[in-house]
């Protein structure tokens, strides 16, 4: 059993000083991974690396029912909150960008741009949503790829999978993907992230 699954194992039986113990031991994974992911967001993004780990780390431990069976299932829900923290934002983005406090103008004086950045992770998030009810593993694998920036390797490990299964769920999901945001959205492109 590693330290991790120990810690999280006293955390489950109710004892709140093992979240302390943890807390050192996954903050520099978590650090690294959320640094993955902002370097995939847009230039000028207020969201630094250590501020989305801060607050997934509050999601996590501050939640109610709050239990996770071992280090896989751990790095599961952080990345499952790092992406809903991300969803939040660019959907409160998408919101002010589409009309709270803005000053009305002339339709005729407007260019029309592409998609935003927002535009596609909220369109990739409702695929996301779309797909995790008909796949929910390889959902799970695409969350740990995509939002958390982990390596096919060390998401199949975190799934419990051989690289092999894991390298055939994400073809499978990217493909899937791209065919819902492209419906959903003909203007937006997925990335080949491999």
């Amino acid at each position: 059993m590693s330290e991790i699954t120990r810690i999280l194992t006293a955390i489950e039986q109710g004892d709140a000083r093992s979240t302390d113990e943890l807390l050192p031991l996954v903050y520099q994974e978590l650090r690294r991974l959320a640094a993955h992911k902002m370097a995939n967001e847009r230039a000028g993004h207020t969201l630094q690396p250590t501020a989305l780990v801060h607050e997934a780390w509050l999601k996590l431990v501050d939640s109610p029912n709050q239990s996770w069976q071992n280090r896989a299932h751990f790095f599961g829900a952080a990345a499952e909150a790092m992406r809903r923290i991300l969803i939040a934002r660019a959907r409160r983005k998408q919101t002010q960008r589409r009309g709270a406090r803005a000053e009305h103008l002339d339709v005729d004086e407007l260019e029309i741009a592409s998609p935003a950045p927002d535009d596609q992770l909220l369109a990739l998030n409702d695929a996301l949503d779309r797909f995790a009810g008909l796949e929910p593993q390889q959902a799970e694998l695409v969350k740990l790829r995509y939002f958390v920036g982990l390596k096919t390797e060390e998401a199949a490990e975190v799934l419990g999978v051989s690289k092999a299964t894991a390298n055939r769920w994400w073809a499978y999901a990217r493909a899937w993907l791209f065919q819902e945001t492209r419906a959903d959205s003909p203007g937006i492109r997925t990335t080949g992230k491999a």
